[in-house]
C-alpha cells in the first residue's frame, strides 16, 4: 500500500475555503504540503454519485489526474432524521449558486417545521464525511466518519462554516459554529474520517 510522508505535496480537492482550511489543519502535523484545487485553478467535477463516498472518489480522482499529484477529497453534509436524511449529499446545493448557507440553514429549519419537528422532539441530526485519497494512476480509497447531535435554532457562532452554527454535537451545549477549531477538529465527522485515513496512509517518518 502506498503511504504519504513528510515533504510530499497533497492536493486538497475542494473549492470550499472552510473545508480546505480544516483539512490543511489536519494534515499539517504530518509535514505534508497542502495545496487547494482552487489555488491550482482545477475545474470542479460534476458530483454524480449517489453517496458521499462516490462523490468523494469522483473529486479525488479528478484532482489527482489534473494535478498529477495525490489528492484528498471530502464529501460531507448534514443529515436530518425527520427529513429522512436530507439535505444529505445535496447539502451544498441547498445553499444555492452563491453558496449562501444562511439560506440553506433557513431552508432546513423551514422543512423541519413543516414536518412538525420544530417542537424540539424531532431535531436529531448528524454530519457525515467521506474522505477519499486518490492518485493519478489509482482509484481512491474512502474513509467515513459521522458525528451525531441535534439542530439548534436560531444558528449560533461564526467559527465554523456551512451548517455548523445550527448543529450541536451530543454532550455539548455549544454549536460547531461556537466551538474553538481545535476542539471541533478533535471530534468532528471530518476528524473521525481523517483518523481512519491516517491509520492507513500517513507515516510520521
Amino acid at each position: 500500500m502506498r503511504c504519504l510522508s513528510a515533504g510530499e505535496t497533497l492536493v486538497v480537492a475542494s473549492h470550499n475555503p472552510g473545508k480546505v482550511r480544516e483539512i490543511e489543519d489536519l494534515v499539517r502535523p504530518f509535514g505534508l504540503s497542502a495545496v487547494s484545487a482552487s489555488t491550482l485553478d482545477l475545474p470542479e467535477p460534476e458530483e454524480t454519485g449517489a453517496t458521499f463516498a462516490e462523490n468523494a472518489v469522483i473529486k479525488a480522482q479528478a484532482a489527482a489526474v489534473a494535478a498529477n499529484l495525490p489528492a484528498l477529497a471530502d464529501d460531507s453534509g448534514l443529515e436530518v432524521d425527520v427529513l429522512e436524511g436530507a439535505p444529505g449529499i445535496r447539502s451544498a446545493r441547498w445553499a444555492g449558486p452563491d453558496k449562501d448557507f444562511a439560506v440553506a440553514m433557513q431552508r432546513v429549519w423551514d422543512e423541519v417545521a413543516r414536518c412538525d419537528g420544530a417542537s424540539g422532539q424531532n431535531l436529531r441530526a448528524n454530519f457525515t464525511c467521506a474522505l477519499c485519497i486518490g492518485w493519478p494512476d489509482e482509484r481512491g480509497h474512502t474513509f467515513e466518519g459521522k458525528v451525531f447531535g441535534r439542530l439548534v435554532w436560531p444558528p449560533r457562532g461564526d467559527k465554523g462554516f456551512g451548517y455548523d452554527p445550527m448543529f450541536a454535537p451530543d454532550g455539548h451545549l455549544v454549536t460547531f459554529g461556537e466551538m474553538e477549531p481545535q476542539k471541533k477538529h478533535a471530534m468532528s465527522h471530518r476528524a473521525i474520517a481523517f483518523a481512519r485515513f491516517v491509520d492507513a496512509y500517513l507515516t510520521t517518518r
